[in-house]
């Protein structure tokens, strides 16, 4: 049987994100080739702004290799609206750890144009705060990674968290570590993202 794999480099990275979506099976990080994360207005329902990939050369990002059945497709494919699902190659891909990648079909969700975070569709903290969430799960050089390879820090983004926008926002979630990783990268004071979920 075909094995299929998911790339996921923002909320897909969090485990408990991706259980409110569909099953999935095991995980592997790794940096993929070839496309550079920004970040971008994808769904302009939702209020905010994500990040998504394009086509780069010379350029790449950070994620999760997620084993993802064929009829869970439909249910990413919904939570991904706005972006396209594309095959990409196993030469694109290269693990973090030594052990080889699983044989199967890989596919990543991307864009070919990025439209820049503005006032009306703000980077959010409910949502940077599920990828984080997620990073953590695999170690202190893939958080550095995901910050350092991820274009568009310097556009507007808010502090939600009272409200949070993100409809798969974790509002359960320690925010103190959150915040010292976001604060070099962050155009808000440390005052500011200090403010957390309301219990």
């Amino acid at each position: 049987m075909q094995r299929h794999y998911i790339l996921g480099y923002g909320s897909l990275i969090s485990s408990e994100s991706r259980a409110k979506t569909g099953e999935t099976g095991q995980v592997w990080p790794v940096k993929l080739h070839g496309f550079e994360r920004h970040w971008s207005v994808m769904s302009p329902e939702l209020g905010m702004s994500t990040v998504a990939i394009v086509q780069a050369e010379d350029k790449f990002c950070n994620g999760v290799l997620i084993e993802v059945a064929e009829d869970q497709f439909p249910l990413f494919d919904e939570r991904e609206q706005g972006y396209h699902r594309a095959q990409i190659d196993k030469q694109q891909l290269q693990a973090y750890q030594d052990e080889p990648l699983p044989e199967g079909t890989y596919w990543a969700y991307h864009t070919n144009e990025i439209v820049h975070p503005c006032v009306n569709y703000p980077i959010t903290l409910s949502y940077v705060d599920v990828i984080l969430s997620g990073c953590f799960e695999h170690g202190d050089a893939f958080i550095t990674d995901f910050l350092s390879l991820t274009r568009g820090w310097h556009g507007p983004l808010i502090n939600d968290r009272p409200m949070p926008v993100y409809p798969r926002a974790q509002p359960d979630l320690a925010t103190e570590r959150l915040n010292r990783l976001l604060a070099p990268v962050s155009t808000l004071s440390m005052n500011e993202l200090a403010i957390t979920y309301e219990s």
